[in-house]
């Protein structure tokens, strides 16, 4: 697949990412927002061409785990698959490959805490 130009920023999908504190372990309250800000670096290069990541913590469950907006304009789950077909990516993959990502972020995140 071709590499795909770096888009302004008002045309990237802002990707907000509720995390559980309880991914990290019993204390996770005590680090979330810590691991939240050490994933928004780390994530920059996931997609970056076309993706921010925003990665928040999840204290209200209420909240849906992740939302989608273009130039702060809220999409629905439909308009983001819309948006990510542009690209030749499927939103079910996309998300799996973000889940994926952040269980590597959460494993060195945690080891550099025990370390």
């Amino acid at each position: 697949m071709p590499k795909i130009p770096p888009l302004p920023k008002e045309k990237k999908l802002a990707v907000l990412c509720r995390i559980e504190p309880g991914c990290l372990g019993p204390d996770g309250l005590d680090h979330i927002a810590d691991f939240c800000r050490f994933a928004n670096q780390e994530l920059k290069q996931l997609d970056g061409n076309f993706v921010i990541w925003l990665p928040l913590p999840r204290y209200d469950k209420s909240l849906p785990e992740m939302q989608y907006s273009v130039n702060q304009k809220q999409l629905s789950h439909d308009k983001a698959a819309q948006y990510l077909e542009h690209f030749h990516k499927d939103l079910d993959d996309f998300e799996e490959h973000f889940h994926d990502k952040l269980s590597v972020l959460i494993d060195v995140f945690l080891a550099n805490k025990q370390a």
